[in-house]
């Protein structure tokens, strides 16, 4: 077994370098003094490299005048595709573009060059809420009607802290006059004072027209929306919807706005 061979070949070892002989200690161990030498050759690492110099491997010159090109005031602020691309304009040839980014990567300069910071992706700050009427979620769903093509809109406002409905309203269609109103009447309703309550929406056409928009202003709340290309930004109106579409007494069609 692969182990016993290990155990065989550290024992002759240890039993050479405390002044023993070889193959004395390999007869002690029963094994024959020429099974350890192949034991140990199998064990050895026979991966070789090349065994010339590539022709085209770059010598120590180049590499640092692609460095001082790289780092240059006119460069320093260049990919190596951009930097390649303009020496050949000037009939220059310094090394390849993946020449540059191997020599670039080996002196660890690919990860920012130049004056400038560098990038930072910032995730926004997350919108908490400690009690309620500080943070509202809200958003518009759409309700079957009894025609084929038109629905009734449901708007609809939740407190997040305490899931409330804190009011809703249905209409033929998608406004942000008819968003913008409703919205008046809720906030006299909760009694919500001027820079108390931030409202949270997708980016939808009711939710950041001008109208709307001007009414936030006017009622002194803070508008927040989500990211975009982020689906769940706006994750508990969206998770109302669907608990009230699936809930089993849902009619799914409703033949006049009264009804839904």
């Amino acid at each position: 077994m692969e182990v016993d061979k290990l155990e065989a070949i550290t024992l002759v070892d240890e039993a050479v370098a405390n002044g023993g002989v070889k193959k004395e200690a390999c007869i002690d161990l029963g094994v024959d003094l020429r099974t350890i030498n192949k034991w140990k050759n199998d064990l050895k690492d026979k991966r070789q490299g090349p065994l010339t110099t590539p022709k085209n491997k770059l010598s120590d010159e180049v590499k640092n005048e692609l460095i001082a090109t790289a780092n240059s005031k006119e460069f320093v602020d260049k990919s190596p595709w951009q930097i390649v691309a303009t020496l050949a304009d000037r009939n220059k040839y310094i090394a390849s573009e993946s020449s540059f980014y191997k020599v670039l990567k080996e002196r660890k300069m690919l990860i920012h060059r130049g004056k400038s910071k560098p990038p930072e992706k910032k995730r926004p700050a997350e919108l908490v809420a400690t009690g309620p009427n500080q943070l509202w979620s809200w958003d518009i769903t759409y309700l079957k009607s009894g025609i084929k093509g038109e629905y009734f809109y449901l708007y609809l406002f939740m407190d997040v802290f305490s899931r409330k409905i804190v009011g809703y309203d249905l209409f033929n269609c998608e406004s942000m006059e008819h968003s913008a109103a409703l919205l008046e009447r809720i906030c006299i309703a909760e009694g919500i004072l001027a820079d108390q309550l931030v409202l949270h929406s997708d980016n939808g056409g009711p939710m950041k027209g001008a109208t709307m928009l001007a009414t936030l202003q006017k009622l002194g709340v803070v508008p927040s929306f989500s990211r975009a290309r982020v689906s769940d930004d706006n994750a508990f109106s969206e998770s109302l919807f669907k608990t009230l579409k699936y809930r089993p007494d849902f009619a799914g069609v409703f033949s006049e706005i009264s009804d839904a």
